[in-house]
């Protein structure tokens, strides 16, 4: 081991079973949620690799469903808003749906699958790395989890 391995309190050498259930922790959250990094995290708590690499996958996915409910919060309180200003008259009356419906639809959609497009490979990414031995980081996220385990 190095002296910088040694002062880290990381040890040089990851077993095959620690790699496999940090790179299933990455893996299993991007069917799963958070509910398999956490599973992983419960069972293999003791392994500091392990722990670092759940912890990264359950904290990415417990702010990414925070994003998500909040940005479905906006989304609805957009369209409601739009459809009733149309019916109660501050609106010019016709037939047609509301515009804003249009221009928010497409737009809260491609965000939607951008961050869906990103935890998948967020989630493919990190479980090569982890499959390798790596201690990777996600970026921001990656110091919280480092901070939790004290690495």
């Amino acid at each position: 081991m190095s002296d910088a391995t040694i002062a880290a309190g990381v040890p040089a050498e990851v077993s095959q079973d620690e790699k496999a259930y940090a790179g299933l922790a990455h893996a299993l959250m991007i069917s799963t949620w958070w509910i398999g990094p956490l599973i992983i995290y419960l069972i293999r708590r003791e392994s500091r690799f392990v722990s670092f690499h759940a912890l990264q996958a359950l904290f990415w996915r417990i702010v990414f469903t925070v994003l998500n409910i909040m940005g479905m919060v906006v989304f609805f309180a957009v369209m409601l808003s739009s459809v009733l200003s149309a019916s109660h008259g501050n609106a010019p009356q016709s037939d047609s749906p509301p515009v804003l419906l249009f221009i928010m639809f497409p737009i809260f959609w491609l965000v939607m699958m951008g961050g869906y497009a990103i935890s998948m490979t967020l989630g493919i990414v990190y479980c090569l790395k982890a499959m390798r031995g790596e201690w990777a980081g996600y970026p921001l996220i990656g110091s919280w989890a480092r901070r939790i385990i004290g690495a």
